[in-house]
């Protein structure tokens, strides 16, 4: 690739990465732009995510919508690993999804620290979810002909930063996460642990408030899975990360401060005595217990 064409060739695919994955914030342009998206909204006491009764249906197109979440209530607190468990097809994706900003809910409301998400526009949206919100997902999205530190450096590089700038930080998360001797490595070269570490990192970029963790471990096997919960564990621990975790596997709630079965569209707390069932479901105030 021609030096001087480096940049634009990181635009070109950090615009193919966050159309699959963030969809691009349209506000501002050019490198200094990413000092004008609104960032967080301002610190104030109580969790970090409030959801109320959140409802979300879908046109069938038949006489009746298909209910997948209905009148679902839960908080995150700044520092948690919550864990949401259950089958596929109920709803643990849509769920992050609206916690993400990624869809619009029938009903309900998502507060961030206070502010009611879905009050924003959907450019504001883009702008608020690439820099608060970081995901990781079952298959990792890494863009096949970029490095690790390239890949790592995406959501950065959608604010129209430069790779200079973003270096530094790119390589303190692959070192955080074990990775610093693969920085400049392909995605092919990789085994599936080491891909998932870059997903991870690629995810901290922006240092987000929250990550969303869809299945992040479903696509690897036990020896695998099992190192990258520990990693998951360390790094709420060491730099108080938030985390929200999607899954079918109950052996990654077990690093959860939190864990809730979802069923039927509702979340039950989960009961590690009784091989996941569901106790009575989470109501509007006990979801407000820290």
């Amino acid at each position: 690739m021609e030096a001087g064409s480096q940049d634009t060739q990181y635009e070109i695919r950090s615009t193919k990465y966050c159309l699959g994955v963030y969809q691009c914030p349209t506000v501002g342009h050019g490198p200094n732009s990413h000092l004008h998206h609104p960032i967080l909204p301002a610190n104030v006491d109580g969790p970090l995510l409030t959801v109320d009764n959140l409802v979300k249906q879908y046109d069938t197109g038949g006489d009746e919508p298909l209910t997948v979440l209905e009148d679902l209530s839960m908080t995150v607190q700044e520092g948690d690993i919550v864990a949401v468990v259950g089958e596929s097809g109920t709803g643990k994706s849509t769920l992050l999804h609206l916690l993400g900003a990624l869809d619009r809910p029938t009903a309900g409301t998502v507060r961030f620290e206070g502010e009611d998400l879905f009050a924003k526009s959907d450019d504001a949206l883009a702008a608020f979810r690439n820099r608060a919100i970081g995901f990781v997902f079952q298959f990792h999205h890494l863009l096949p002909e970029f490095t690790a530190l390239e890949n790592v450096a995406m959501p950065a590089l959608i604010q129209h930063r430069s790779m200079d700038d973003v270096t530094p930080r790119a390589r303190e998360l692959l070192d955080l996460l074990g990775l610093a001797d693969r920085a400049d490595h392909r995605p092919g070269t990789l085994s599936g642990g080491e891909k998932q570490r870059v997903a991870i990192a690629r995810a901290l970029m922006n240092e987000p408030a929250l990550v969303l963790m869809d299945e992040p471990t479903g696509n690897l096997d036990a020896r695998t899975a099992e190192p990258m919960h520990r990693e998951i564990e360390r790094l709420s621990r060491d730099i108080d990360q938030t985390f929200v975790l999607a899954t079918h596997d109950p052996s990654l709630a077990d690093i959860a401060g939190r864990a809730y079965r979802l069923e039927f569209g509702q979340l039950h707390d989960l009961d590690p005595t009784d091989e996941m069932a569901p106790t009575s479901p989470v109501s509007d105030r006990e979801s407000r217990t820290p």
